[in-house]
């Protein structure tokens, strides 16, 4: 069959014997792109082998006598999404809710989403068609002086090009560029879960040293009235003059230890405020002051069933961007494989070109191309193989990233238990303690006071009572502080943004 002789790149000007010839081309053209196009299939994505998978247990190893089932419980997610809501403290879920709009942290990640999404878009239209309106004017000259020849030229034309994804390579790169921004989104939602449970975490520790303060300044005062009924009695020789030092050296040593508690309220102070994007210092009066008569409780909730660890690791942000790296670095793979097979690109140009700009409506001044492209790298000196090793390296990297995140999942949650359960024991020890400590103080002062018992006994029923009540409010707030990480472990602070 006679076909047509053409030259897809050439230009020249339409004109009616050439049409039919150039129509014909247009529909070989389109045809073989829609040809092209309709066979494009995407590489499969591929996972080496160089981490092998990890066993998920079926349930924690860490768990509390009799509570088996409340162990296995669903988690509710909703309720683990928000957990300060669940403490007894309104101003606590205020803090977590204002540091979740304004931390400049969780600003920097969801810029980075908005990255994301942009270099998402540059990549899918990457795949498709570009069309360019152009237009020039120019002059030339030949010769020189009387006999010089100057011509000018107008041109205005429509410029299209489509490399046609044959073998999926531009599809892997979209593809990989879409679990990019999931990542992020990702990556998002696990600043959201740290920030939250930063916030929860310094508010806690900033009521506890608070109370610890309170206990130290109520205890300074009490050994200040002793020293001085210790002074009155050695004076009237009740009592010997190493009483007296005895509990002038006390009553110094308590007041020594109220500088470091002071320290620990305002570093906690400051750091909420820089947690809320705001400057050291300015939430001093929202937080309240341990000189106040009535310190503000340590806040508690209950706690939450730790469910099942399949279930954790499905909520977990850190996890869920490790395993997305994992699919968008296999698209990577695959893009690179593609770039070592042929790539076809079709281009064509609508354009006027003239003398003068009054001549560019002339049929005469039309001017059509129409052209095809292949292009297939034959030898590189191994440049395209090296980088396929490359990106199989960067492959295996983020599959033995997952496995570490998997493991410090289940690492934190059976800390968090572990932390529970041993914290839970040490409070009531300190509660069982602290009753007996203060009656035997309160026996022992009245004792001195009646000459029945040497000033040793006081000064070590003082001491007894005061370690035991900071034992106490430090029991409380661990216990407060591993529930907080208890529910970031199982995946908890962060809800899924539009």
């Amino acid at each position: 069959m006679h076909r047509p002789r053409s030259d897809p790149t050439s230009t020249g000007h339409t004109s009616p014997d050439t049409t039919g010839p150039r129509r014909r081309a247009w529909a070989v053209w389109c045809c073989g792109a829609a040809l092209l196009a309709g066979c494009a299939t995407p590489l499969p994505s591929e996972r080496s082998d160089a981490a092998p998978p990890i066993a998920v247990p079926g349930s924690w190893a860490v768990r509390p006598a009799g509570h088996a089932d409340a162990d296995s419980a669903p988690i509710d997610g909703a309720a683990l999404a928000r957990w300060w809501r669940s403490f007894d403290d309104p101003l606590l879920g205020e803090l977590v809710e204002r540091a979740l709009a304004a931390n400049t942290d969780l600003q920097l990640a969801r810029s980075r989403v908005i990255q994301a999404r942009a270099l998402r878009d540059v990549s899918a239209a990457a795949a498709s068609p570009n069309l360019d309106l152009s237009g020039s004017v120019g002059t030339s000259q030949s010769g020189r002086g009387s006999s010089a020849l100057r011509s000018n030229s107008w041109r205005a034309g429509l410029d299209a090009s489509w490399e046609i994804d044959v073998w999926g390579r531009l599809g892997a790169g979209t593809r990989a560029a879409e679990l990019d921004l999931a990542t992020s989104r990702a990556d998002r939602a696990t600043t959201e879960a740290g920030v939250a449970a930063e916030v929860g975490l310094a508010y806690v520790q900033l009521r506890g040293s608070q109370r610890q303060l309170r206990i130290a300044r109520d205890n300074l005062a009490a050994l200040e009235q002793t020293a001085q009924l210790t002074q009155w009695r050695a004076q009237a020789g009740l009592v010997s003059s190493l009483d007296a030092e005895q509990a002038r050296a006390s009553t110094a040593q308590q007041r020594a230890s109220i500088g470091p508690l002071q320290n620990s309220v305002v570093q906690a102070e400051h750091r909420i405020a820089v947690l809320l994007g705001q400057p050291p210092g300015t939430l001093r009066a929202l937080l309240g002051s341990a000189d106040e008569r009535i310190t503000p409780p340590i806040p508690l909730a209950a706690p939450m069933p730790a469910g099942v660890p399949a279930q954790v690791l499905r909520q977990r942000p850190d996890v869920r961007a490790a395993e997305l790296a994992i699919d968008a670095e296999s698209q990577r793979l695959a893009a690179s494989r593609a770039a070592g097979r042929p790539s076809f690109a079709i281009s064509g140009t609508l354009a006027l070109q003239a003398a003068t700009l009054g001549a560019l409506g002339n049929p005469a001044a039309t001017l059509a191309t129409l052209g095809a492209a292949v292009n297939w790298p034959l030898f590189d000196g191994g440049a395209r193989a090296a980088q396929i090793q490359a990106q199989q390296a960067v492959q295996a990297q983020a599959q033995i990233r997952y496995q570490a995140a998997v493991l410090t999942a289940l690492e934190d949650v059976e800390n968090a238990l572990a932390d529970q359960i041993y914290t839970q024991s040490r409070l009531a020890a300190y509660e069982a303690g602290v009753a007996s400590a203060r009656n035997a103080l309160l026996l022992a002062r009245q004792r001195y006071q009646a000459g029945l018992v040497d000033f040793s006994t006081l000064l070590e029923a003082q001491r007894t009572a005061l370690s035991l009540d900071n034992g106490l409010v430090a029991a409380q707030t661990d216990l407060s502080l591993g529930r907080i990480r208890l529910n970031k472990a199982l995946g908890g602070g962060w809800a899924e943004e539009e």
